[in-house]
């Protein structure tokens, strides 16, 4: 098992000052972050994208996978195009980080090149509903 998925962060979100509901606290991994289940670790990544979309404008698959995995730690340009490849979105097309048709297979797409295996849909599912949810804009799944 990948150890995004043993510390239930399939986006091997990193060990930082920011905090996430769901999230273990104090992380036993060094680096990464822990979450109570992959739902809420799946949440995590939700909400960092629209994050980044809402706080630092980045709009497009390629921005945001550009500061998700820098350069400096990532072969960013060939992570661009995975993602933007399996979820079926041009890397340079503006997207909406609340809108599900878009993030499910993103997010999908990145947790599969960050774990080496399809991500679990019931729990990607899950937690974009809790997701939205806490952002009080709830959509049917």
């Amino acid at each position: 098992m990948s150890r995004g998925l043993r510390n239930c962060n399939p986006g091997n979100i990193r060990r930082s000052i920011a905090r996430y509901r769901g999230e273990v606290q104090p992380s036993q991994d060094p680096a990464f972050k822990q979450f109570e289940s992959l739902e809420w670790g799946y949440r995590a990544i939700f909400v960092t994208l629209d994050t980044y979309q809402r706080k630092h404008g980045l709009r497009t698959i390629a921005e945001m996978i550009g500061r998700w995995a820098p350069p400096t730690e990532n072969h960013t340009r060939a992570y661009v195009q995975a993602v933007a490849r399996q979820a079926g979105i041009a890397p340079c097309r503006e997207i909406n980080t609340r809108d599900r048709a878009t993030m499910i297979p993103m997010v999908a797409a990145m947790s599969r090149i960050e774990n080496g295996e399809p991500a679990n849909r019931k729990a990607l599912e899950r937690g974009w509903e809790l997701f939205m949810d806490s952002h009080g804009t709830k959509q049917k799944a």
